[in-house]
């Protein structure tokens, strides 16, 4: 049974509050199968802010993002949709927006997006006919000015607030704080991060953005996930580029039984949350738990982060 998304909930009403916010990752399924899709949303329902409707991640061929940002929206989620450069020309991007304003999507995340040689599908024609920080401004453009790129008046102007991604780990991590300034400039009101594991480095990365004044102007949603087994450790330390497990992270996983490893990965990623809370400038968390979304509400819980709509949920202090 489909439920309704309660005025006022979603990440823009949570930042707007100055509430901690919660985001978390619904990949869409690889099948046209919107049940699948219903059972992920039962387990985050109540307890995010948003939801990050993935566009064919990793160049794998999925449901399209706007067709399930529509479907969490009927399981009472709100959907944050995913837009990447890699499939379609300027047309076809500016198509997709126009179509999620008029559906009262109320995210978007733009981003270049992976090459199609990483997926499923090597022997696709990449599009990138433009990249993600021209697709940023394009969306701003189509929002605030009511202009397409050709000069044409929009009929209606969509709505939907605008985000963007950032590694903070890739050195050096001033260029990267600059480059996050200018995706900003370009119009960017939101940004999810890679897997933040060492959060001495991320902690510095934050004091760049602080002394730029870029948390000023767009929330930082930093990225966390539960490592579940040894084989996602080696997984993420060779084959995911830009993340960065410490040493310590990796003896502390690798001390405890293989039956444990998961549940230790838990723990880690609650313990890091918790820390993530006390960093001037981290506006919220984003949580990547892929096929694992129904262990996204105990690491919140964990974390000290209450259900949504509670009272009593972690608010951002000032300074965050």
């Amino acid at each position: 049974m489909s439920a309704s998304v309660l005025p006022g909930s979603g990440l823009k009403a949570a930042l707007a509050d100055g509430r901690f916010a919660v985001t978390a990752e619904l990949g869409p399924p690889r099948g046209a199968d919107a049940d699948a899709l219903a059972r992920k949303a039962a387990h985050l329902r109540g307890w995010v802010d948003a939801v990050n409707v993935t566009d064919n991640q990793g160049a794998r061929v999925r449901m399209s993002s706007l067709g399930a940002a529509v479907l969490a929206q009927r399981e009472g989620l709100s959907p944050v949709m995913q837009l990447t450069c890699r499939d379609r020309n300027r047309m076809a991007l500016q198509a997709d927006l126009l179509a999620a304003g008029a559906l009262g999507i109320p995210h978007v995340l733009l981003l270049t997006g992976d090459h199609p040689r990483v997926g499923d599908h090597p022997e696709a024609k990449p599009v990138f006919d433009l990249d993600g920080v021209q697709l940023t401004w394009l969306a701003r453009t189509l929002r605030d000015d009511g202009v397409l790129m050709s000069g044409a008046k929009l009929t209606a102007n969509p709505k939907w607030m605008i985000g963007t991604v950032e590694n903070p780990f890739a050195p050096p991590l001033s260029l990267r704080a600059e480059r996050l300034a200018k995706k900003v400039a370009a119009g960017a009101e939101f940004v999810q991060t890679q897997y933040v594991f060492d959060i001495g480095v991320f902690a510095q990365w934050m004091a760049y953005l602080c002394d730029m004044g870029v948390t000023q102007r767009c929330a930082v949603l930093a990225g966390v996930g539960p490592i579940q087994s040894l084989r996602m450790l080696e997984f993420l330390r060779s084959e995911v580029p830009g993340v960065n497990v410490p040493s310590e992270v990796e003896d502390r996983l690798r001390s405890v039984p293989g039956d444990r490893v998961g549940e230790e990965g838990m723990r880690l990623c609650a313990e890091t949350i918790e820390q993530l809370t006390e960093i001037p400038g981290v506006a919220g968390v984003h949580v990547m738990a892929f096929g694992f979304e129904r262990g996204v509400p105990e690491i919140l819980e964990r974390a000290g982060l209450a259900p949504r709509g509670n009272e009593n949920v972690l608010t951002v202090t000032e300074g965050r």
